[in-house]
């Protein structure tokens, strides 16, 4: 088992919502470890993000990404499409956060290789819980492949 709380880590959080994004950094900044967390408010931005990031020598690509479903320009599903075609992308976990709990948007998110889905709590406590035990799983109790080859 692999305990990386003692290491930074960076998320990518895909979010337009600026009300998420704020409740997203608040429940992070709870969470006993260091944590960067990189906004993109659209699926467009978030996909130039990660391959600039992929191609620098400076800049690592991200622990993992939350990613919410419906963005502006190039929305949840079509992100997940792109990053399966990129070796070094498609090792990021990728877990959906969103506020849709459509069986439809849960099947065609998993067929799309997301490693998880999550649906948004409103509750800024529940959603403070959530973050929490993403951050436990993914990061004391998931061992994951390398970023890069």
């Amino acid at each position: 088992m692999t305990n990386r709380l003692d290491e930074p880590m960076e998320i990518l959080l895909v979010e337009d919502n600026p009300g998420d994004v704020r409740l997203t950094r608040e429940a992070f900044r709870e969470v006993p470890t260091d944590v960067t967390l990189c906004v993109c408010t659209d699926g467009d931005d978030a996909l130039e993000e990660l391959r600039d990031r992929s191609t620098s020598d400076s800049i690592p690509v991200p622990d993992l990404t939350l990613l919410d479903l419906n963005l502006p320009r190039t929305n949840g599903f079509e992100f997940l499409e792109e990053i399966q075609d990129d070796p070094v992308l498609a090792r990021i976990p990728v877990l959906v956060l969103t506020s849709s709990n459509a069986g439809d948007d849960i099947l065609e998110s998993y067929e799309l290789a997301a490693n998880a889905y999550l649906t948004k709590p409103t509750d800024p406590a529940e959603f403070s819980t959530m973050v929490e035990a993403v951050v436990d799983f993914w990061f004391r109790q998931a061992t994951l492949p390398p970023a890069t080859a």
